[in-house]
């Protein structure tokens, strides 16, 4: 069993920068493919990142390409997501989770945090 906890998320402007951190207990994250996503008020949670074991391969949706970046640091049991040029589409609840392999697909992966919120102002 694993359990992840996001932190990070707040009130930011558009164009300004966040940094989500996702802690897990219970296991080790080195053995999982970690995701983020996201979830809009009225929308269907959507795939925001992943990223390998290594650290070393990761996908992104193309709304966010050259904007976030995922990283993992499996010392600390930590994923984070940097967040820059933000815009107020970005605005949603981020979930970080963890899954057995590489897939944008939510039901595939199986443990989930609880969320944290990001708000983007214009």
């Amino acid at each position: 069993q694993v359990q992840l906890v996001e932190s990070g998320g707040g009130l930011v402007q558009a164009g300004g920068s966040l940094r989500l951190s996702c802690t897990a207990s219970g296991r080790t994250l080195s053995s999982y493919i970690m995701g983020w996503f996201r979830q809009a008020p009225g929308k269907e949670r959507e795939f925001v990142a992943w990223i390998n074991w290594s650290g070393r391969i990761t996908s992104y949706t193309d709304s966010v390409k050259a904007r976030f970046t995922i990283s993992r640091d499996n010392a600390k049991n930590t994923v984070y997501l940097q967040m820059n040029s933000l815009k107020p589409e970005d605005t949603a609840v981020y979930y970080c989770a963890a899954a057995n392999r590489p897939t944008a697909t939510s039901a595939s992966y199986d443990y989930w945090g609880q969320g944290t919120q990001v708000t983007v102002s214009s």
